[in-house]
């Protein structure tokens, strides 16, 4: 917020002026406790949805291990298959995102940051929690307007601004508008997080041709370039870039080979640009997740297959997008990850997933 100068204000004046603060503070806090009640009452209603498994410590038993403050869904998961690219809103079980536990504290206050593919899943957590600590938001999505004007109520619920953008981040000339829109409706730039992806399981390598491969890299490896390319000019000194990457570039995977290969790509091209960058003050780090409840997967494989998605992990299920949000928070802000850098950071619901 900005503070008043000597030369704009006189001691005669501050009462007032704090007593304009403290009106306009407490207005938040009754928003917050407003906002607060209404997202207790949709976690009420996810968790009276169908899902299934025990809750509990977790164990070599193969029981899920539950360590946050509310218990995470557990396999079996509802054995669902979407079109592509897939809805949030069509999902029987509705991903967790909310994170009715993350209290705001103005960590963001006054930036300004572009999601690509920010209309569902992990996109739609980063983008509340970033309007919860004071950041208005833009958000990419390929053609699912439903959840995006979800997502864009969820993020003015928290009492920040929204916008929308459809679009094919494969486009350079979609992300060049996407910049521009973002800055000319709210006013600047200040962070980018690059998520939007594509993802088609395959058997062989005899199964992928040469359009699905072009396809895998335009939008995931490509789609990072080109938002790069056009958000770099404009961010400030201070701005932060954070891309998504995943536990399958760090390991690979055997049925996802154009997946896994651009999102080893995505860790290079973080740690490469974060080299490039560091002389302008701006930060580029990526996360690497596991296996994340969201729309993506049952949009790619068989609904006998979505059932123990996750389950293979030490932790014994998937993660919520809510449980890997707070890691873009702490990566975009100056005053948590101001000497951090060209890091990779992987949130794998494994022990040993590097």
């Amino acid at each position: 917020m900005p503070s008043d100068s000597p030369s704009s204000s006189s001691s005669s004046s501050l009462p007032a002026a704090r007593s304009a603060d403290f009106q306009a503070h407490a207005q938040r806090a009754r928003e917050v406790a407003q906002r607060q009640r209404q997202l207790q009452q949709g976690q009420d209603a996810a968790d009276a949805r169908p899902s299934s498994g025990a809750s509990g410590g977790g164990s070599e038993s193969g029981q899920a291990v539950q360590a946050g403050h509310h218990d995470q869904p557990e396999n079996p998961l509802p054995a669902q298959h979407l079109k592509k690219p897939g809805s949030e809103a069509d999902l029987q079980l509705a991903p967790r995102f909310a994170a009715q536990d993350y209290r705001g504290s103005g960590k963001l206050e006054g930036r300004v940051a572009l999601i690509t593919g920010g209309d569902s899943g992990i996109g739609r957590s980063v983008a509340v929690l970033f309007a919860r600590e004071g950041a208005d938001v833009a958000l990419t999505y390929l053609d699912e307007d439903e959840d995006a004007q979800e997502t864009k109520r969820c993020v003015e619920a928290e009492g920040r601004r929204c916008i929308t953008l459809s679009g094919d981040v494969g486009d350079p000339g979609f992300c060049r508008d996407a910049v521009q829109r973002t800055r000319d409706e709210l006013g600047g730039l200040h962070i980018l997080v690059n998520n939007a992806a594509f993802q088609l399981h395959a058997q062989s390598i005899a199964d992928l041709d040469d359009a699905r491969w072009d396809m895998t890299l335009r939008t995931n490896i490509g789609g990072y370039f080109h938002m790069a390319r056009a958000a770099v000019p404009h961010l400030p000194e201070g701005g932060a870039i954070i891309n998504t990457g995943s536990v399958v570039g760090l390991q690979g995977s055997a049925e996802l080979l154009d997946y896994s290969a651009t999102k080893g790509a995505i860790h290079a091209f973080t740690k490469s640009l974060a080299s490039q960058l560091l002389d302008k003050g701006i930060r580029v780090n990526a996360v690497a997740p596991g296996p994340v409840w969201t729309p993506l997967n049952p949009a790619d494989r068989p609904a006998d297959k979505i059932a123990e998605f996750g389950s293979q992990t030490d932790l014994k299920r998937a993660a919520q997008p809510e449980e890997i949000a707070p890691a873009y928070v702490f990566l975009a802000s100056p005053c948590c990850s101001s000497y951090i850098t060209g890091i990779v950071l992987p949130i794998t619901g494994s022990v040993g997933a590097i």
